[in-house]
């Protein structure tokens, strides 16, 4: 029997790797479970990534260079502001925005982010996918603070910001949120 040719199933399993994370966590992906997902043989996932490592970082670049990531919306919203004085509306009102819009699309996309990216401090192969993602985001900020280590302190509050918001399930508190960021900027 011939091998039926099919060119996105290598997508398809990252796809399905990705709501498998979403729903379950990392605890529930196994080749099988991402395989019975994608609808595809299980020989299928092991063909196109060797291990669960590959399927994982294969997943953690989509989720964070893909459209829904929010690091070009990031940038579009972003630009025209500034920290320093008179430098256009207030960095700590667009990213608290930015935040409670980020909130308001539901915890499922927050906690898939997040499970993916605290997997790397088990997994070495998923270290150099989220520090990509943290430079960029500190990169994206950056362009808009006095100077880096500002950006870096941003980036590690809207991680704890978010973090907090998965655990404790409260309500966003743009106020909060605002005096927070405010405080970092420089724009209470």
């Amino acid at each position: 029997m011939a091998r039926r040719y099919d060119p996105e199933r290598r997508e398809r399993i990252i796809d399905a790797a990705i709501r498998i994370v979403e729903l379950k966590g990392i605890g529930g992906l196994s080749h099988r479970s991402v395989a019975a997902e994608a609808g595809v043989p299980l020989g299928s996932t092991t063909y196109h990534f060797a291990g669960l490592d590959d399927l994982l970082v294969a997943a953690l670049e989509r989720v964070c260079s893909g459209p829904s990531s929010g690091m070009k919306d990031w940038a579009e919203a972003l630009s025209g502001t500034d920290a320093r004085p008179g430098g256009g509306p207030p960095l700590a009102d667009v990213l608290t925005r930015l935040l409670e819009e980020y909130a308001r699309g539901g915890s499922g996309r927050i906690r898939l982010e997040y499970e993916l990216y605290l997997a790397a401090l088990r997994r070495p192969a998923l270290q150099p996918v989220a520090a990509a993602w943290l430079d960029e985001m500190a990169g994206v900020i950056g362009r808009h603070t006095a100077d880096a280590a500002t950006a870096r302190v941003l980036v590690a509050l809207i991680d704890g910001l978010l973090l907090q918001l998965l655990l404790t399930d409260r309500p966003f508190d743009r106020a909060a949120v605002r005096s927070a960021l405010g405080r970092v900027t420089g724009e209470s």
